[in-house]
């Protein structure tokens, strides 16, 4: 038997594939390896570059100690007030002429004026009246305006003899030395025509409103005028404002009922508008009626009817640029501020300015008004008073600015303020503090409001609200009975109100008028030991009107600067006094007065001794 062998190279290369199919082998299994130890290093390294680094460790910080803030300390003034009317001698008593018509005229009056109008040193004082209807039976009521002229603790009727008897259905006044001549002349305001009289300098006057060119039309109804030079010419111009569109025809034809029945006074809203009158001095006793090349006469620019329905009035120059501005307060529709260019000019800028409406956009009933420096020289305060259920407006814009937010809530004044009905009010230093404190006169139209609404009465209390500073968290304290007794705060119908120091014992006393009612006069009995200082400016009757009315006048008193504008026509229908009260508090000197008159001249005086009244003539 053969076997055949098979050739050596077959053998070789089968040895050779085995071999190199192990060497394949390992090398797979290694690279494997290779890629498996780099896929897991790599996914290492990843997740460590992933992972959040761990959280310091915690440190314990010593806490600061926690602080009560302490408020300031605020000690309201006992300040009492006490009615003297009576014992004075003073007994006029408004007549509104109601018979139960209920015309709405019957409710919004009347005006007074506190004046020297005898130049003797004291303050006099003019109430002005309406009348009986002319379609109804005379009746007993008092039917004349009246002057009571004040002779140092009592006070005379002068009317007849001073020849301001007036009889008509009159609203409000307005004072002021038109003719230069160092006596001040009186302009009442009435529905219908109204009237200006002139001082003839011996206790008399004489009317001259014909001659004059101001007795308006004889179907308006003004309410609040006042004096101030708009053109700076040195002489007086007249502004008045006039209410509504009104007769007794339409009114009746309203038929404007209480809730459960009964008639009620009209709303304003059920009447239209009217324009105001602007009479330009031209210096020889006559006037011209410049309403409407001045642009004073604004219209509705939805309906084109006019938009006023005037009752409140103020002026000031806001922007500084030396031309008074005006601001009238509107009722129910949105308040105007007339911007003086100075050369003869009004824009409004109402809505421009935030003064026109509420923070929500709202027109409110607007009566009463008054403008004062605030917190000092560095912002100016326009205060309006306004119907029950809207709260009183405290307008504050920076000095020299022409832009109001309305800061009554944050001031405490607007909530204490919102459930009265305000007519007059102005800011007076009532405590010689050296801060303007703010007097409101509360009365509501409808004497049976009580009976449709409970939380409404036709006698409100007035109100006096204490300045406490801005460091207070509530800088408008309203003051109760036990700090100035019950005769200020007493209900009535209040109406008209001013001030002055009847008495000339450096304090400042009010006058409050009442609707069909007897005003009250109320001395101020402050015993604080309060310095004070009292000034008069007489201009020069050239480049400033002789009342110097528009004239500023500053007091630097240690690190404080005081400031008050020579303005008698502030509140509702009515004319304070001209000479300016600044309380000093503790301090027994000023520093320096600086007077900065209408027409601009600025006049410096070093030495003028407190706790006395001044007369400073321009140099």
């Amino acid at each position: 038997m053969s076997t055949k062998k098979q050739p050596e190279s077959d053998h070789l290369s089968i040895d050779e594939e085995s071999r190199d199919d192990a060497v394949i082998g390992k090398a797979f299994r290694v690279s494997f390896a290779v890629i498996a130890a780099l896929v897991i290093v790599g996914g290492t390294v990843f997740a460590l570059s992933r992972r959040r680094p761990p959280p310091p460790p915690v440190k314990e910080t010593e806490l600061a100690e926690v602080k009560t803030r302490e408020r300031p300390t605020v000690q309201m003034p006992r300040t009492p007030f006490s009615d003297i009317t009576a014992n004075v001698g003073i007994d006029f008593v408004h007549n509104n002429g109601a018979t139960g018509a209920k015309l709405l005229p019957e409710t919004m009056g009347g005006g007074v004026a506190a004046f020297d109008y005898d130049n003797d040193g004291d303050q006099d004082l003019l109430f002005v009246n309406s009348s009986d209807w002319p379609w109804d039976e005379t009746s007993d009521r008092q039917a004349t305006s009246a002057l009571f002229r004040n002779d140092g603790g009592s006070f005379t009727n002068v009317s007849a003899d001073a020849g301001l008897d007036l009889s008509d259905y009159a609203m409000g006044v307005a004072v002021g030395d038109f003719d230069n001549d160092s006596w001040v002349d009186v302009f009442i305001t009435s529905l219908g025509k109204n009237h200006l009289y002139r001082n003839l300098g011996n206790g008399s006057f004489e009317e001259i409103t014909e001659s004059a060119g101001v007795a308006g039309d004889e179907d308006r109804w003004s309410s609040s005028a006042g004096w101030f030079d708009y053109d700076n010419d040195g002489d007086l111009d007249l502004f008045v404002c006039n209410y509504l569109e009104w007769s007794r025809e339409y009114d009746q034809s309203q038929n404007f009922q209480l809730i459960g029945g009964g008639r009620a006074y009209g709303r304003p809203q059920n009447f239209q508008g009217t324009f105001p009158y602007l009479y330009r001095n031209e210096g020889d006793g006559k006037f011209t009626d410049v309403s409407e090349s001045a642009g004073i006469q604004i219209r509705n620019p939805a309906t084109g009817v006019p938009l006023s329905k005037s009752l409140g009035l103020a002026f000031c120059d806001f922007n500084q640029d030396g031309a008074l501005d005006v601001v009238i307060a509107n009722d129910t529709v949105q308040n105007l501020l007339l911007q003086n260019d100075g050369k003869g000019s009004f824009t409004d800028i109402g809505a421009l300015s935030g003064i026109a409406f509420d923070s929500s956009g709202n027109a409110r009933g607007a009566m009463g008004i008054d403008i004062a420096s605030f917190r000092g020289p560095k912002a100016l305060a326009v205060a309006i008073g306004n119907f029950s259920n809207e709260m009183t407006a405290l307008y504050v814009a920076k000095t020299g600015t022409m832009q109001f937010y309305d800061e009554a809530v944050s001031t405490g004044l607007g909530p204490t303020t919102r459930l009265l009905l305000t007519f007059g009010l102005f800011y007076f230093d009532y405590d010689l503090d050296g801060r303007s404190d703010l007097f409101c006169a509360n009365g509501h139209l409808e004497e049976d409001i009580n009976r449709v609404q409970p939380s409404q009465h036709y006698e409100q209390p007035p109100q006096l609200f204490w300045n406490a500073g801005p460091q207070s968290d509530t800088e408008f304290v309203a003051v109760g009975a036990e700090l100035v007794g019950k005769d200020l705060l007493k209900p009535m119908v209040g109406r008209g109100t001013v001030y002055a120091d009847f008495d000339n014992d450096g304090d400042l006393d009010i006058v409050v008028t009442a609707s069909g009612r007897k005003p009250r006069l109320l001395r101020n009995d402050q015993q604080i030991d309060h310095h004070w200082l009292r000034i008069k400016l007489v201009g020069d009757g050239v480049e400033c009107n002789r009342d110097a009315i528009g004239s500023w006048v500053e007091l630097n008193v240690g690190n404080r600067t005081l400031r008050q504008q020579v303005m008698p026509t502030r509140s509702y229908l009515s004319q304070v006094e001209l000479p300016v009260t600044f309380g000093l508090g503790a301090a027994t000197s000023v520093d320096q007065v600086t007077i900065v008159w209408a027409d601009g001249y600025r006049q410096t005086i070093d030495d003028l001794e407190v706790d006395k009244a001044h007369t400073v003539e321009r140099q």
